[in-house]
């Protein structure tokens, strides 16, 4: 493993932790204080996805910003990261997911952890749900190894690329599935608050996103291997930016 294993594992620990704190608050927030009113759509696919693009600007220098066990499972998948440093990265970004939800459940109650863990909608079943969420973090996981791993595509866009990704699947299927694209983000709240519904299917469907977004660029669309720092750990290529100074 690099030497620099503790540094990269708390960075995705704190990552996964932003994202499935603040993704918490914006979809139960106003239940909290008393609103009737239920976030919309777009502010909680915002409220992601802004909090994806910052969190990859602060952190993905020290770690690659993967903050997702489907992402890390792509790296994995195609030989980009070992598998230890890759069991590194699952756990803590299960062990930032599940902070985030029981700091949550302690403040307010699992109620709100509850009504924020991602689960399928009125009428879509599980085998709809698992293709939605294959189809969505595919996507997630093509832009990633696009924008972020690819060294012909221009890096300064990268945390905005993936941002957006986050924010236009939730847009998509967040009525559907809570477009969770990443199981840590149900398995930290649904370990707090004990709400386990169709819980595999975000396991089984990000998982196969993930895999196959990574193979679709690793086997099919890139034209040449990064340097070796990005292909363990993905994020723009030290070597590449220094030249451009």
């Amino acid at each position: 493993m690099p030497l620099n294993w503790s540094r990269a594992a708390l960075a995705e620990a704190i990552g996964t932790f932003a994202l499935t704190f603040i993704g918490l608050f914006a979809i139960s927030g106003g239940r909290l204080v008393g609103s009737p009113e239920v976030a919309s759509l777009t502010t909680i696919a915002l409220a992601h996805g802004l909090t994806i693009l910052v969190m990859i600007a602060a952190l993905g220098a020290v770690s690659g910003a993967h903050f997702n066990p489907a992402v890390t499972f792509g790296f994995v998948a195609v030989g980009r990261m070992p598998l230890g440093m890759g069991a590194v990265y699952w756990a803590a970004q299960l062990a930032g997911a599940t902070l985030a939800g029981f700091l949550v459940a302690a403040m307010f109650g699992a109620e709100p952890v509850a009504a924020g863990t991602p689960d399928l909608g009125r009428g879509v079943d599980f085998g709809g749900g698992v293709a939605l969420e294959v189809v969505a973090t595919f996507f997630l996981v093509l832009v990633i190894f696009g924008s972020a791993v690819d060294q012909r595509a221009p890096k300064s866009i990268f945390p905005v690329a993936i941002g957006l990704t986050v924010a236009l699947d939730i847009m998509a299927i967040g009525p559907l599935t809570g477009a969770a694209m990443n199981p840590a983000r149900v398995f930290g709240p649904a370990l707090a608050s004990g709400h386990w519904d169709n819980h595999l299917l975000y396991w089984i469907g990000p998982l196969l996103g993930g895999f196959l977004g990574a193979a679709a660029q690793h086997y099919l669309l890139m034209e040449r291997a990064p340097s070796t720092l990005v292909g363990v750990r993905g994020g723009p290529s030290p070597e590449e930016e220094r030249g451009h100074r």
